[in-house]
């Protein structure tokens, strides 16, 4: 298995494509509701039927590149050439995004649905081929662990420039216009994007080249439907996300009014969650070499539930201190599992190769991305909804209701969904020695090529 290890270089580079895809995903989980109420100017009734829209059409983007990740196979890999040829009009749709025009209402709706969109496409096109990469990089599964570990952490890296770069840069270079703060601001992470995916596509190397039998799509979805550890996955993936988009939405409504914070205090409490990420991830790939992975997977979304609950009952409105402290231990915790679920989509395709005797890989990893747009649909469409439920007013003083409401949205509403989330993967079996007896059969049976 010698020349399946990676350089470090390699997993650097691997990892840089995450930290530049994160600057949609932590964007459009952390700020763009945030961005469209407060400073785009949308009405919170208007936010749902976008964001369960959009994520549709993303859906329906996803399979499609998936489909066509499985058809075609360049000279430089299967993958790759897609975050070659996509990542500039990546970044020019994340710029256009949070472009604000002085237009009306409605025609500033219009602009919105379009580059939300336009955006939406863009990401399944080097999303889809980069979280299918790992798969062609090794079939080493520390080294699968390991990379997405490098993954992971360049992730929250990514995370923490939106969090605390775009709120300063956007009130310096705005000088007292928001809209103009932030289109400078995230001009420069989408181009930050741009440069980190042309790292990724020249700093790595496919060398696991599996056969991939022609299949319909029908045909390729049932064979799916009959893996029961990768529907494990997805549906860990779909509840996992819809917490993940709740808390991440609200999070700046719960430091702006639940906590009475200035620009300061909510950069840093966003901040503070992405920091503790960061060290979950560094920290997860310590523990998973003694402990069991699938039991950190289950048992660390319990106890989100569990810290979910204390900070409901335990923060107060403007209890600034306390508040940092449990939203830093909620944030370390929740993320322990995430090197764990990007290595085992991998591994549940070989795992379902083994079972069914066909390769299903483009519908696969495609489908993981739509369960991560279906759980981003639901979370949207929730916050709008319980935004209006809760009569939140923007950049006003919120009303009892709506402070509760933020308080929930924050807390026990996505730990209700961390808690499904944890009880399905204790129906999840493929461990590392499992995998071991799966790779062994593949070996035999001539399903890979190196």
């Amino acid at each position: 298995m010698s020349n399946q290890k990676l350089s470090l270089v390699e997993k650097i580079a691997f990892g840089a494509g995450d930290m530049a895809l994160n600057v949609v995903i932590s964007s459009m989980m952390l700020i763009i509701t945030f961005f469209y109420t407060d400073i785009y100017g949308l009405h919170t009734q208007d936010l749902a039927l976008l964001f369960v829209l959009v994520k549709v059409v993303g859906a329906v983007s996803d399979l499609a590149v998936g489909q066509l990740t499985d058809r075609y196979a360049a000279a430089m890999g299967r993958y790759r050439p897609w975050l070659l040829l996509l990542a500039l009009p990546y970044g020019i749709s994340v710029f256009f995004v949070f472009t604000t025009p002085d237009w009306a209402y409605s025609a500033k709706l219009v602009w919105a649905y379009s580059t939300y969109i336009l955006m939406t496409l863009m990401t399944s096109g080097v999303g889809v081929p980069y979280i299918s990469l790992i798969s062609g990089l090794t079939s080493d599964p520390q080294e699968r662990l390991s990379a997405n570990g490098y993954r992971l952490f360049f992730a929250k890296i990514g995370a923490f420039m939106v969090t605390i770069v775009v709120p300063v840069l956007a009130e310096y270079w705005g000088e007292g216009k928001a809209a103009t703060g932030y289109q400078a601001a995230m001009g420069v992470m989408a181009a930050m994007g741009v440069l980190l995916f042309l790292f990724c596509v020249f700093g790595t190397r496919e060398r696991v080249l599996h056969k991939v039998e022609r299949t319909s799509l029908l045909a390729q979805f049932r064979l799916l439907m009959k893996n029961d550890q990768w529907l494990l996955l997805a549906g860990a993936c779909v509840t996992g996300t819809v917490g993940y988009v709740i808390r991440g939405s609200v999070a700046l409504y719960y430091a702006k009014y639940y906590l009475g914070g200035d620009v300061s205090v909510q950069s840093t409490f966003l901040s503070l969650g992405v920091v503790a990420a960061i060290l979950s991830m560094v920290a997860s790939t310590w523990i998973t070499k003694s402990y069991c992975k699938v039991k950190l997977f289950r048992n660390t979304q319990l106890l989100v539930f569990v810290i979910s609950i204390a900070i409901f009952y335990l923060v107060k409105p403007g209890d600034i201190l306390l508040a940092y402290v449990l939203y830093f231990a909620l944030s370390f915790v929740v993320d322990l599992h995430a090197p764990v679920f990007w290595s085992s989509i991998a591994e549940t395709i070989d795992y379902g190769q083994v079972q069914s005797g066909k390769r299903v890989s483009g519908l696969a990893f495609g489908g993981i991305s739509v369960c991560q747009k279906a759980g981003m649909a639901v979370a949207g469409g929730m916050v709008g909804v319980l935004l209006t439920y809760f009569h939140y007013v923007p950049n006003q003083p919120q009303s009892q209701l709506a402070m509760s409401g933020i308080a929930l949205m924050l807390t026990v509403i996505p730990g209700c969904f961390h808690l499904i989330m944890g009880l399905l993967m204790f129906k999840y079996r493929i461990s590392d020695s499992y995998y071991g007896q799966v790779k062994e059969e593949m070996r035999q049976l001539g399903y890979a090529t190196h």
